[in-house]
């Protein structure tokens, strides 16, 4: 500043004779930044400008962090992996009842069971059909009641269990509506008879999709082939409870074989591509933990129908007791255990 500046004036510089830089106005006239009566510093930017900087600065460091560390969303802190009931472990829920007026319900049973026990489970339990076939233990406070693992509830989340009318009147007054249960899973369950398989309507050598049913514990994988050799082929299992082949199995007869959750393996050859029938064969998923051996189903099959009728399933105690006798040894070179389109459930 020279002796003969005014005040407020400039110098050669751009120094405003107080020592404010008239280049940092300039750079808050730029932003767009309102003048106020606060005085200017002298020091650099305004505190704001940093605050703002360091914040941003913040962010794009977490983020790029996170990022590299493949660190997941808030909401997958939530998700819940889709999986059916299965081993010993006791869970706790809540049951309601419900009617399905003789329908077989999501896992495309040609009807309801004989005895009318059965249960729909929330889209994480029913895990995309992963669940279908399988049986719980559900014990309320008028005592427990086994079901039949037949339909899914898309609005209950999981624990919560839709029983029939006549379940829930085993467990509780129905006038209650809604009561606090226990469930397990039944672990080999008595079966009600051989292995059953349906071809669905539509099917021919070019598209193949194979119910089973009578399997006792859910199953983990079916595999197709042509005859007796070649290569074994995976299915993919549907949310309806088929299993299916898109680029088609060949003309038949087939080969199936069959896994379940617990290891068990059976082969059934001789199933024919007879859309609409089901053919029942000799072979139960298990006798009392030992696998069944490969054996060709029974020559005579049920006359074809849209609906073919069902399998009824015999009536059970109550309270039965399952016997957890899997074989010591898992099957080692079968499909991954994780069934198709059993995904987690994501946050929206």
């Amino acid at each position: 500043m020279t002796d003969g500046s005014a005040p407020g004036g400039v110098d050669s510089r751009g120094i405003d004779v107080r020592g404010v830089d008239v280049r940092d106005v300039d750079i808050e006239l730029d932003l767009d930044r309102a003048p106020d009566d606060r005085p200017a510093s002298s020091s650099g930017p305004v505190p704001w400008l940093v605050a703002t900087g360091v914040t941003v600065l913040a962010a794009a460091l977490g983020l790029t962090l996170a990022l590299r560390s493949g660190s997941a969303p808030a909401c997958a802190a939530g998700r819940t992996l889709a999986a059916p009931p299965t081993g010993t472990a006791t869970h706790t829920g809540k049951a309601t009842f419900y009617d399905s007026k003789g329908a077989g319900g999501n896992c495309s049973n040609p009807a309801a069971p004989a005895n009318r026990l059965y249960v729909a489970l929330g889209p994480t339990e029913y895990a995309a059909g992963a669940a279908c076939g399988g049986f719980l233990d559900v014990t309320g406070p008028k005592g427990t009641v086994r079901v039949l693992i037949m339909d899914q509830c898309p609005e209950c989340e999981p624990g919560h269990l839709d029983l029939s009318r006549e379940a829930f009147a085993r467990i509780a007054d129905p006038v209650q509506g809604l009561v606090q249960v226990t469930y397990r899973a039944v672990v080999n369950p008595p079966l009600p008879g051989p292995l059953t398989f349906r071809i669905k309507e539509g099917a021919s050598q070019f598209w193949f999709a194979v119910r089973v049913g009578n399997h006792g514990n859910p199953l983990r994988a079916v595999e197709v082939r042509q005859g007796d050799g070649g290569p074994w082929r995976a299915t993919a299992r549907q949310d309806y409870n088929y299993w299916l082949l898109a680029s088609g199995a060949g003309p038949g007869p087939y080969s199936v074989r069959v896994t379940d959750v617990y290891g068990h393996r059976v082969t059934v050859s001789g199933i024919r591509m007879a859309p609409g029938q089901v053919q029942t064969s000799v072979v139960r998923m298990y006798e009392r933990g030992v696998v069944a051996r490969t054996s060709r189903p029974s020559a005579t099959a049920r006359p074809p129908a849209a609906r073919p009728s069902g399998t009824p399933t015999s009536a059970r105690r109550p309270a039965e007791v399952a016997k957890a006798n899997a074989p010591a040894t898992p099957v080692a070179d079968g499909p991954s255990t994780r069934p198709a389109g059993a995904t987690a459930r994501w946050c929206g």
